[in-house]
């Protein structure tokens, strides 16, 4: 069963740090492209220097980014910068956002303590393979802050979107709190505490039951925190089943939410020589039919009409094409132990295309030898102009109900399968998980 509680939440104080929209970031894996720096200018107060903060070269043991994270969490504390919430809470989190075509949407979600459960024991669900470095490096600054400061996005099945109504009633007279983060600007994040108890009991209720959630996103933050709850355990043998490491923060999203929006990872090719784009095409007539369209928009709208027995791929070498799948049959020879994702448009790519077609690797395609990995087609489609990428592979996104079924056939799906958008900001609340912290 999905057992959720309220928490006493970690939060900034506006009286210190004055706009809350200055000190929220992108999550800490998405710190990069020169983002850190901008965070660090934007206020002293940014979570980045929690999350993320600055390494230097003669770092050691005793001074590292992980120390002063720390050293910079509890400074804040002493000084009223950041605040313990009186009572425990549930955070209701309202996304506003617009797709690029105008479509207006807002995604509902809430922040709780989730109580951590194995993958085998059937509650939570994973749908993507995760890789080594970056849980070392969570599991050092969680173990050293002893907070959780990331959520873990996790999406619940509710037909009937029961738990988003009882919260919907419950802050329609509440005063938000309102934040646009820089590098997603243009996406409100509307904010609300709520700890009437009857309230949270109720959404208890319409959780408790529910089983094969699905991580959307962190998945690596997920698995982290089920190591650190195995050494606390280990650690503080007496400690209560309420312990607060036997939780992780998250925010809930209903799998019926309206404002649930999947975008497509485009995949760009770069340093290919086995190969000409023209050979490519040709030889993908083995398994697709290739057409022909004049520009972006005719190949955007082909795409568009894809049905689930014919999946399309765009290809774009300075010339359009669409690529439609003619056979799926011929998946179970491509990905034999692939069932319930053989037919994503992701799979058919990187099994038939990359790999088949192509004659790349797995291990290759892993390391991104070959590869770049695209929200945002446009630079994708510069970069083949200027002469820096060979071509680029245009996909639509994968569908709900896909990852829904690829979770519980317990299959991973390809890297970069799902951007689940917007991302879940850090630095609205955090969840202690010291040692003396119960739920």
């Amino acid at each position: 069963m999905a057992t959720v509680r309220p928490f006493r939440g970690l939060r900034y104080n506006l009286e210190k740090i004055g706009e809350l929209s200055s000190v929220v970031s992108q999550p800490y894996d998405r710190v990069r492209y020169g983002l850190q720096e901008k965070y660090y200018e934007q206020s002293e107060y940014t979570v980045v220097k929690v999350i993320k903060g600055k390494a230097f070269p003669d770092d050691n043991d005793d001074n590292n980014v992980y120390t002063r994270a720390r050293d910079t969490l509890q400074s804040w504390l002493q000084d009223g910068v950041m605040q313990v919430e009186e009572q425990p809470a549930i955070y209701v989190l309202h996304q506003r956002f617009t797709l690029p075509d105008g479509s207006p949407y807002t995604r509902k979600g809430f922040f709780c303590a989730f109580e951590l459960s194995r993958f085998d024991e059937g509650v939570i669900l994973p749908h993507e393979r995760t890789l080594s470095g970056p849980k070392v490096d969570r599991h050092k600054l969680t173990s050293t802050i002893e907070t959780y400061f990331g959520s873990i996005f996790m999406l619940y099945p509710d037909e009937d979107n029961k738990v988003n109504g009882i919260l919907d009633d419950a802050v329609a007279d509440l005063e938000p709190l309102v934040a646009q983060e820089l590098f997603e600007h243009e996406i409100e994040q509307y904010f609300y505490v709520v700890t009437d108890p009857a309230v949270i009991q109720a959404v208890q209720k319409e959780m408790e039951p529910k089983r094969n959630l699905i991580i959307a996103d962190g998945h690596h933050r997920y698995e982290t925190a089920l190591t650190i709850r195995d050494e606390m355990r280990e650690k503080y043998p007496d400690a209560p089943a309420n312990a607060a490491f036997n939780y992780r923060m998250a925010v809930m999203v209903s799998m019926s939410d309206p404002g649930l929006v999947i975008l497509p990872t485009h995949r760009l090719m770069h340093s290919y020589e086995t190969k000409s784009s023209r050979d490519v095409i040709k030889d993908a007539k083995a398994y697709f039919d290739v057409d022909a369209v004049k520009d972006r928009e005719a190949m955007e709208a082909s795409l568009a009409g894809a049905t689930t027995t014919h999946p399309r791929i765009g290809f774009y070498d300075g010339q359009y094409h669409v690529l439609t799948l003619r056979d799926e049959g011929v998946m179970e020879r491509f990905a034999p132990d692939h069932e319930a994702s053989r037919t994503l448009d992701v799979s058919i790519l990187h099994n038939l295309l990359l790999e088949g077609v192509m004659g790349l690797t797995k291990e290759s395609i892993a390391a991104k030898e070959n590869v770049d990995y695209l929200r945002d087609p446009d630079m994708g489609y510069e970069k083949v102009v200027r002469g820096e990428a060979n071509f680029m592979f245009v996909l639509n996104p994968t569908r709900m109900e896909q990852v829904r079924a690829c979770a519980l056939a317990s299959e991973m799906m390809p890297q970069k399968s799902t951007d689940f958008y917007p991302k879940m900001i850090s630095g609205l609340t955090a969840m202690s998980i010291h040692p003396d912290e119960t739920m």
